[in-house]
């Protein structure tokens, strides 16, 4: 018996024009543009989702760069290395937290770093 796959085919077809609406133009409206569009989309979202970390990262040590030489006059790697010396466990983000949005608080753990 002959098997047609008339259902199966068209469900997966469905399937990748679903993720490609919102595409530009024909890589929203023909299959094969859309096959490829959405499987670079794929390769794209997994490379990013982990770029991601490392850009609020960057973020992180510029803001507390800035903030060490604006309201501290040192650098960042001396900042990093007195906590450090001080066993002072601060990660990156909150660090950068406290920089942003208490100064007084960024003072005191400067303080500790000295110490």
């Amino acid at each position: 018996m002959r098997v047609k796959r008339g259902v199966k085919a068209r469900r997966r077809r469905n399937k990748i024009m679903k993720l490609a609406r919102g595409f530009y133009g024909g890589r929203r409206k023909m299959y094969r543009r859309a096959v490829e569009a959405v499987r670079h989309a794929w390769i794209y979202s997994y490379r990013h989702r982990r770029q991601r970390k490392q850009d609020f990262r960057k973020l992180w040590i510029v803001r507390i760069n800035a903030a060490a030489r604006e309201t501290l006059g040192l650098s960042y790697s001396k900042l990093i290395a007195g906590l450090q010396r001080a066993g002072v466990r601060l990660n990156r983000k909150s660090l950068a937290e406290i920089a942003v949005a208490d100064p007084g608080a960024f003072r005191a753990v400067d303080e500790l770093s000295r110490a």
